[in-house]
């Protein structure tokens, strides 16, 4: 049975994100979506969130047939990683190499983001040439230019690299934008990310107009203060 699964997502615990978890998750399913990584800017605090709601579970299954998978977008010092299939501690500023060495040790997978993508921290070429990477994002759906795109696909037939598409959906229309169309019978955490290994098929499509300028302001103002797990927690 095809998985279909949008491998870069941000909720309203990114600073530039907007929507809820549950908000996310309800959207995906309409979509016909049968999971999503959560990959909030620098912070795994989502995923803890959906688990105690139980919305998600730490042993990597899915949850009334709904997979969420952990991850955290790093901002490294040379750039933007996706940390797939695992929770970290904060890194926020640390060597690409380094915080893929972490995310690879705790059994996850390390994806360098919109790389070429000079407006958005994407990792330069200069630096991925260093780094040991599982796979690499050769479609970005809010990419700055669709050049940027090429670029990363360019790379990673030339490093004979596994190829990704994430929406980067900061808000819930968004998404399922682009997504990973995966054939698997283990519907798992563990399950999906050996056939990101493997190789998958990619649905690829740009964010409309209106999503991406909906991302842009919101990324330029950040008008809401970034929530934490904690504080929602506490009573309003």
């Amino acid at each position: 049975m095809p998985f279909q699964i949008d491998l870069h997502c941000h909720s309203w615990f990114s600073g530039d994100g907007v929507s809820s978890p549950e908000a996310l998750i309800a959207s995906a399913r309409s979509k016909g979506l049968h999971g999503f990584a959560i990959t909030d800017h620098n912070t795994c605090d989502a995923f803890h969130y959906m688990v105690a709601r139980g919305l998600a579970r730490t042993d990597g299954t899915p949850v009334d047939g709904f997979l969420v998978i952990p991850g955290v977008e790093v901002s490294t010092a040379e750039g933007h990683l996706l940390c797939i299939g695992t929770v970290l501690p904060q890194m926020k500023g640390k060597p690409a190499a380094e915080v893929a060495r972490a995310v690879q040790a705790a059994g996850g997978l390390a994806i360098p983001a919109h790389p070429y993508d000079q407006f958005r921290a994407g990792i330069r070429e200069r630096t991925l040439e260093t780094l040991n990477v599982d796979a690499i994002e050769v479609f970005n759906a809010a990419v700055s230019f669709r050049g940027f795109n090429e670029k990363a696909r360019a790379y990673a037939e030339r490093r004979g690299l596994p190829m990704i598409a994430g929406s980067d959906a900061h808000h819930e229309a968004a998404i399922g934008t682009s997504r990973m169309i995966f054939e698997t019978e283990d519907f798992t955490v563990r399950g999906i990310l050996t056939e990101i290994v493997k190789g998958a098929r990619r649905h690829e499509q740009l964010l409309s107009f209106r999503d991406k300028l909906r991302k842009t302001l919101n990324n330029w103002f950040r008008l809401r203060r970034r929530r934490t797990f904690e504080a929602k927690q506490s009573p309003p």
